[in-house]
């Protein structure tokens, strides 16, 4: 599973990020978290709004970060 943080690295990015780690961790899932900061790489998945979570190449959430429930929803 490939899990990816849209956006330059603004605090909410990084919350997006920790949020992500630790929904993976309570779920005792092996995943991969790649830090997407390339205004074209992040353009190209439609996403004018940062941070952005996408979970193996579908965009899940936009303009906010995520809470580790949700996130756990989408795993």
């Amino acid at each position: 599973m490939k899990i990816e943080v849209l956006g330059p690295g603004c605090p909410n990015c990084k919350k997006l990020e920790e949020n992500a780690r630790q929904a993976i961790k309570e779920m005792g899932i092996k995943a991969d978290i790649v830090k997407v900061s390339d205004i074209a790489k992040i353009i190209g998945y439609g996403v004018l709004s940062v941070p952005a979570l996408a979970i193996d190449g579908e965009v899940k959430c936009y303009g906010r970060a995520a809470s580790i429930s949700e996130i756990k929803k989408w795993l």
